[in-house]
C-alpha cells in the first residue's frame, strides 16, 4: 500500500524514492530536456496545427540523450555528500519506442538508476545499496507493439485515420484553457533541434505548481523539455536537460540490466487500481450525497472513519475506498482542483509507531536528511515539505493518517488537526 510505504519509510529512502518517481513521469512524457542553444528554430504556427503536426509524424525507433537532471525538489533539507536521485546530476537517458525507460546518473558514490520496462521498474540508489522495485499498474505497460506515432505514445491514436483534426485539437485547447493559461507554440530550440514550446499555468492560485513547459521536436513530435515550476519562482524545480539528442533504434541490452546483486531489495506495492476499489463513494455536498457516501466507506473499515464535512474551511469532496478485503482503508479528498488536500486512512500497523520516529536516529543525521516533527492533537508527527508539496505522516488511536496535497504545511497540518 502506498500509505504503508509512506509511514515505514527512512527518510532518505523517501526522499530518494519520491525524486525517483518524478524521473519517471517526467522521462515519460519527456524524452530529453536541454535550454535554448542558439540552433534551428521552426516557423511561427498555431498551437493546435502544431500539435497535430506532432501527432503526425514519422515514428522514430529510439532516443537517447545526455542529461544534466536538476532536483530542487526539498530546498528545505541539507543533504551532506553527492546522491544524485536527491540533489540533482548528470548521465544518460534512453527511451525506446515501445515505452521503455532507462535513466543513469554519475554520482560520487556510485551511478544511480532508473529503469522502467514494459510491466515493471526499479531504482538503484548506490549511497544506500538499495534496490526499490514495483510493479507496473495493469494497462500501463508497453504490449510490445510498436506505436504508431513517435513521441506522443501515451495521447496519440495507432492510425492515422484516427487522427484528431486542426479544429477538434483547437476544441480541446478551448476547453482545457477554461482551467489553465495555455501558451501558443513558442518556437524555439531544445538540443540544437527546431522544436514548439507550450507554457501550462493555473487560472486560480490552488496549489503550489506555478507552470509546467514542454517542448517537442518540430520535426519528429517528440517531446523534448519538460519542467515544472513552483508558483512564483523562476528556477525549475525539476528538470531533465540534454546536451546531445540521437534517434534510432536501441538495442534490448540496455534496459535488460540488472540491479546489483548485493545489493538490499525492497518491493513497493502497487495496486492494479491504484488503490482505489470499484466501490467509490462520490460526495456531492449541495444535494447531501456526502453522507450516503461517507456511510458506505464508515461500514467497510475496521476503524473509527475521522472524515468531517469540512476541515479548515475545505469541504470533503470524495470518499473511496482502499486495499482489499480484510484491510480496507479510506480515500478522502478535501477542496477541489491543484488546491485539494488528499487524507488517507488506515489501520495501524504492528510497530508503526517505533518507524515513525525517523529524526531521533544518528544514522539519519548523519546525511543531514532528518524530517522536522509536528505535534497533531498530541501525536507526534513527520512532515516531508517540498517545492511543490507537503506529505504529513502520523498515527492516533490504532489508525495510520496521510495527509498529502500541493500545499503548504500548514495547510496539510490544518487539515490533520481537523480530523
Amino acid at each position: 500500500m502506498v500509505n504503508r510505504f509512506l509511514r515505514t519509510a527512512s527518510t532518505q529512502r523517501l526522499l530518494a524514492t519520491l525524486a525517483a518517481v518524478v524521473v519517471i513521469v517526467g522521462g515519460g512524457a519527456a524524452i530529453a530536456v536541454a535550454a535554448t542553444s542558439g540552433g534551428p528554430v521552426p516557423k511561427p504556427k498555431p498551437l493546435a496545427a502544431a500539435l497535430r503536426d506532432a501527432l503526425a509524424a514519422k515514428p522514430v525507433q529510439g532516443i537517447s540523450a545526455t542529461v544534466n537532471f536538476t532536483d530542487n525538489l526539498f530546498p528545505g533539507f541539507e543533504i551532506q555528500g553527492s546522491d544524485p536521485l536527491l540533489t540533482g546530476g548528470s548521465g544518460r537517458l534512453w527511451v525506446s519506442n515501445d515505452g521503455r525507460i532507462r535513466l543513469e546518473l554519475s554520482g560520487d558514490n556510485g551511478d544511480p538508476e532508473v529503469v522502467v520496462t514494459h510491466t515493471s521498474w526499479w531504482i538503484y540508489d548506490p549511497t544506500l545499496n538499495t534496490v526499490y522495485e514495483g510493479s507496473l499498474p495493469s494497462g500501463t505497460g508497453s504490449t510490445g507493439d510498436a506505436p504508431r506515432h513517435s513521441g506522443w505514445t501515451a495521447y496519440a491514436p495507432r492510425h492515422s485515420d484516427a487522427l484528431p483534426s486542426v479544429a477538434q485539437i483547437q476544441t480541446e485547447l478551448s476547453q482545457l484553457a477554461a482551467h489553465l493559461d495555455v501558451s501558443g507554440a513558442i518556437p524555439t530550440d531544445v538540443g540544437g533541434r527546431p522544436a514548439y514550446t507550450v507554457e501550462l499555468s493555473p487560472k486560480t492560485s490552488g496549489g503550489l505548481i506555478g507552470q509546467i513547459q514542454v517542448a517537442w521536436d518540430a520535426l519528429k513530435g517528440v517531446p523534448l523539455r519538460f519542467a515544472v515550476y513552483a508558483r512564483g519562482d523562476n528556477s525549475p524545480v525539476f528538470e531533465l536537460a540534454a546536451s546531445g539528442v540521437s534517434y534510432g533504434a536501441i538495442g534490448g541490452g540496455v534496459f535488460n540490466i540488472k540491479p546489483p546483486s548485493g545489493a538490499r531489495v525492497v518491493s513497493i506495492a502497487t495496486p492494479a487500481n491504484a488503490g482505489v476499489s470499484a466501490r467509490t463513494a462520490t460526495i456531492h455536498g449541495k444535494n447531501h450525497r456526502d453522507a450516503m457516501g461517507v456511510k458506505t466507506v464508515s461500514r467497510s473499515v475496521a476503524f473509527k472513519l475521522a472524515a468531517p464535512r469540512t476541515v479548515d474551511g475545505m469541504t470533503l469532496s470524495s470518499a473511496s475506498l482502499t486495499g482489499g478485503s480484510g484491510r480496507h482503508g479510506a480515500f478522502l479528498i478535501y477542496g477541489h482542483g491543484l488546491g485539494a488536500v488528499a487524507v488517507i486512512e488506515e489501520p495501524a500497523s504492528s510497530g508503526a509507531q517505533q518507524q515513525l520516529n525517523l529524526s531521533s536516529g544518528s544514522g539519519e543525521h548523519a546525511n543531514g536528511l532528518a524530517l522536522p516533527s509536528v505535534s497533531i492533537n498530541g501525536a507526534s508527527a513527520q512532515q516531508l515539505d517540498t517545492a511543490i508539496g507537503t506529505v504529513l505522516r502520523f498515527s492516533s488511536a490504532g489508525v495510520d493518517y496521510t495527509v498529502l496535497g500541493s500545499v503548504r504545511p500548514n495547510v496539510a497540518d490544518a487539515i490533520a488537526r481537523g480530523l
